[in-house]
């Protein structure tokens, strides 16, 4: 392969390239910046605590449901393709799936949350930010 060669792959796929740029950008600020902030507030037994129901209007649960469904899926996916560039993937798919509406997904969560590294990594977070560790169901630790 000659420098010809890929100058002109680059010149020809650059509109992918840019995208692909783009999305990892994305996905790496979100990672850094906006993940750490949700999780550091949320409640420490949000892992063994009840779910709660919202008692809002039928229309808008749906709406809201859906709407976060999708936030979810997308936060899956960046995840997922966190796990190749940099990014906190484990983490962003933990939230992800968080945010989405499925029959067992708190268990999931919760098995997530437990594996030693996610684990580690969620008691760092909150200890640097002087939050209470979260309260992990003790079967499962």
């Amino acid at each position: 392969m000659t420098f010809h060669d890929v100058q002109s792959f680059l010149s020809k796929y650059q509109d992918h390239i840019i995208l692909m740029a783009g999305v990892s950008l994305a996905a790496f600020v979100v990672s850094i910046i906006v993940l750490p902030l949700i999780l550091i507030r949320l409640p420490a037994d949000y892992f063994i605590r009840p779910q709660q129901i919202p008692r809002n209007h039928p229309v808008v649960r749906i709406l809201l449901k859906a709407l976060k469904n999708l936030i979810g899926l997308v936060l899956l996916i960046l995840g997922f393709v966190m796990l190749f560039i940099p990014g906190q993937g484990i983490l962003t798919m933990l939230f992800g799936v968080g945010l989405m509406d499925f029959p067992g997904k708190r268990a999931l969560q919760t098995r997530i949350a437990c594996a030693p590294r996610v684990h580690e990594s969620l008691d760092w977070l909150r200890l640097k930010t002087n939050r209470p560790l979260f309260i992990l169901p003790p079967s499962l630790k």
